[in-house]
């Protein structure tokens, strides 16, 4: 009978960027000085984890880069883990959405597969991407604790993947600013992980 290997991943979502809240998909924006404050304040001097992974957007990296000297940690970016592309959206508020395009917005958040913005990165491929990192993730890490420092829409594929949720329900989950999930992944050698929420928007 082979033995099960536990993983657990923490994802916290970045701190506020510069600019303030806008569609900023791949907009390369630091954070702000509330956005650190906001990140140093969730995670404080805890380190339970014995390594952090993080997307390459700067958002994101700078803080993942802190955290790992300060704890000597390894570190890896990876692109798969980057935030979804918004389109035509990148860089806008939501109340510039609504007065361009009226009703855009509830549209997509009721349903994103059917109702994307215009020249956004399609939805089936941003999970699919995410999936695969997350997945490697999980097989990279076994039996480790791992820290995810990523974006709102990478967390909610995480969650959905988790859940078996379906993906035009993705933007029905809500991921405030430096707000944290946990995710436990148990594995036997010979089956295929299974995933639980243990929880979700909290804190650590």
């Amino acid at each position: 009978m082979s033995a099960n290997i536990t993983t657990l991943v923490d994802l916290i979502r970045h701190g506020e960027p510069v600019g303030g809240r806008c569609y900023r998909g791949h907009r390369d924006d630091p954070l702000s000085e509330k956005g650190w404050a906001q990140m140093r304040e969730a995670v404080g001097d805890r380190c339970p984890w014995q390594a952090v992974v993080s997307s390459p957007l700067s958002r994101c990296r700078a803080f993942a880069e802190e955290l790992s000297r300060r704890h000597g940690l390894p570190l890896q970016l990876d692109d798969r883990l980057k935030e979804i592309g918004f389109g035509s959206w990148e860089g806008l508020t939501a109340d510039a959405v609504e007065r361009e395009q009226p009703g855009a917005l509830m549209r997509f958040y009721a349903d994103p597969v059917a109702n994307p913005p215009p020249g956004a990165e399609p939805l089936e491929r941003f999970r699919r991407r995410v999936a695969e990192g997350w997945e490697d993730l999980c097989r990279d890490y076994a039996g480790r604790h791992v820290l995810v420092v990523g974006h709102a829409g990478v967390m909610r594929v995480c969650v959905a993947l988790a859940l078996d949720l379906p993906l035009a329900s993705l933007f029905r989950i809500k991921v405030d600013n430096a707000a944290v999930t946990r995710i436990q992944c148990d594995r036997a050698s010979d089956g295929p992980p299974f995933y639980q929420l243990l929880f979700h928007g909290g804190v650590l």
